[in-house]
């Protein structure tokens, strides 16, 4: 393979990652919306379309491993596709807590959507954000940008805790609040792992334009 179709290939490998995650990004939207109105035709959707994000995710890892086997790349491009394969298994699972949230939602059934959901919108708001923020650091090689997607996670681990917290209360002001609170919670915990694989997908994109993994000893 030429010089110029091998680039090529690793272009269109980027964009199809794009893609991937603005598919993730959307379902996480389209979960959230669907949480607060109650919407279970919604949440049914983002359940159903899961499972593109899936088969995005495998075709993107067979590219992967198609280049590999027939170009052996070195550095940079090694590093590239590396990162590739590794982002897209972090977007696929990100993907799986938008499905739980559509589950979650699922689960509450009929239950009016009037009550609060305290600070469970700001917080998918972050991670959203995070997710965000990381992929636009791959696409522009930032490796400064990325760094301060790993240092927000604690903004988003301090909110997380917040509204477990006013979660615990609820319950034991009202015990009749325990199975709806309990689903929040399932919800928040999800959000923060989303923001916990944004952190992921930013320090891959560290890798990819450093050639060092953050936080590991490369002496």
């Amino acid at each position: 393979m030429l010089r110029a179709d091998f680039d090529r290939n690793l272009k269109l490998l980027q964009d199809d990652l794009i893609e991937l995650g603005n598919l993730v990004g959307q379902a996480i939207t389209q979960a959230m919306d669907a949480l607060k109105n109650r919407d279970l035709a919604a949440s049914q959707r983002v359940v159903a379309e899961d499972d593109v994000i899936d088969q995005k995710r495998f075709e993107l890892e067979d590219q992967c491993i198609d280049l590999i086997a027939t170009q052996q790349p070195i550095a940079i491009d090694l590093r590239t596709l590396m990162a590739v394969l590794h982002i897209s298994v972090e977007l696929e699972r990100v993907g799986d807590y938008a499905e739980g949230i559509a589950k979650v939602t699922l689960m509450m059934g009929d239950e009016p959507a009037s009550k609060p959901l305290f600070d469970l919108p700001l917080l998918a708001d972050k991670a959203s954000d995070m997710l965000g923020r990381s992929l636009d650091a791959l696409i522009l090689r930032d490796a400064g940008a990325a760094e301060q997607v790993c240092e927000d996670d604690d903004q988003v681990d301090n909110l997380y805790k917040k509204v477990y917290r006013e979660l615990l209360t609820d319950m034991t002001r009202d015990p009749k609040s325990i199975r709806r609170a309990t689903y929040l919670l399932w919800v928040a915990h999800d959000l923060e792992r989303i923001a916990d694989r944004a952190t992921n997908i930013a320090e891959r994109v560290i890798f990819l334009v450093t050639g060092k993994l953050p936080g590991v000893n490369q002496s």
